[in-house]
């Protein structure tokens, strides 16, 4: 029992943890298919959803008085308070260690079980996968409400989860930094050898970018419940893969 508790204890070494961190950005851009796929709301990018909000409030003083809170922004509210309330969740990791792989194991299953909420409330609330226009978002009542809100806390968590562990993959939920910092990377264009620092960026934006066309492509066979559920199955994977990175090597004095 004491040596599961010091292998769970252990801090891993973020360094070598390219394989689950990729994941992560992965299902950054599968959960993020399906919901603007449906709603035009992203659940990982909270820039826009707050834009969003502030020109909400903006319509009040523009002389229409159009006091009415249109359905797109109760959506992207639902989305900004569930994603912080995960961010918030990961708070426990600061407890029990935000590196250890008990942490990275049990956090990511807590991804894995709001996704699986997430795929449950929207196969209950009966509504269409895909709309055709921003005018007209395909999700509409609570259910698909109680889905966005799931699928928002997992990202937040899996946000600051990814951004505690201190690598080239940021977060693993926005970009711009990841961009921003790839096209200043002073050995970007050194092509004839490997560049950690370049190269884990690189990662991340194609495996969202692959994420993205693979949630979408999936959604458009078996629809959002059936997509939710093949992404709770991912997540549990990535989960696993936490007990097999490598811990951080002890200093030498």
């Amino acid at each position: 029992m004491s040596n599961l508790k010091e292998l769970l204890m252990r801090e891993i070494d973020g360094s070598r943890a390219a394989a689950p961190l990729t994941a992560y950005c992965f299902m950054t851009g599968f959960i993020d298919a399906v919901c603007f796929s449906a709603i035009f709301v992203w659940c990982a990018f909270q820039t826009g959803n707050s834009v969003q909000l502030a020109l909400a409030l903006a319509r009040l003083f523009n002389g229409a008085h159009d006091y009415s809170f249109h359905l797109a922004d109760r959506q992207a509210l639902c989305s900004v308070l569930s994603f912080i309330f995960g961010a918030f969740v990961g708070r426990l990791g600061d407890k029990i260690g935000a590196k250890t792989r008990l942490w990275m194991t049990l956090g990511t299953f807590i991804q894995t079980l709001f996704t699986m909420a997430a795929a449950i409330a929207i196969w209950k609330s009966g509504q269409p996968s895909v709309s055709d226009s921003r005018d007209d978002p395909a999700w509409s009542n609570v259910a698909s409400f109680v889905c966005i809100g799931f699928m928002s806390a997992s990202m937040g968590l899996q946000g600051i989860m990814g951004k505690r562990m201190n690598t080239q993959f940021t977060t693993t939920v926005v970009l711009t930094t990841t961009w921003c910092e790839l096209m200043t990377e002073p050995q970007l264009f050194h092509f004839r050898r490997l560049v950690k620092s370049r190269d884990h960026k690189v990662m991340a934006i194609l495996f969202l970018f692959i994420g993205g066309f693979t949630g979408r492509a999936i959604l458009d066979k078996i629809g959002s419940a059936g997509t939710l559920g093949v992404g709770a199955g991912i997540r549990f994977l990535v989960t696993l893969s936490w007990l097999f990175v490598p811990v951080k090597k002890a200093s030498k004095n």
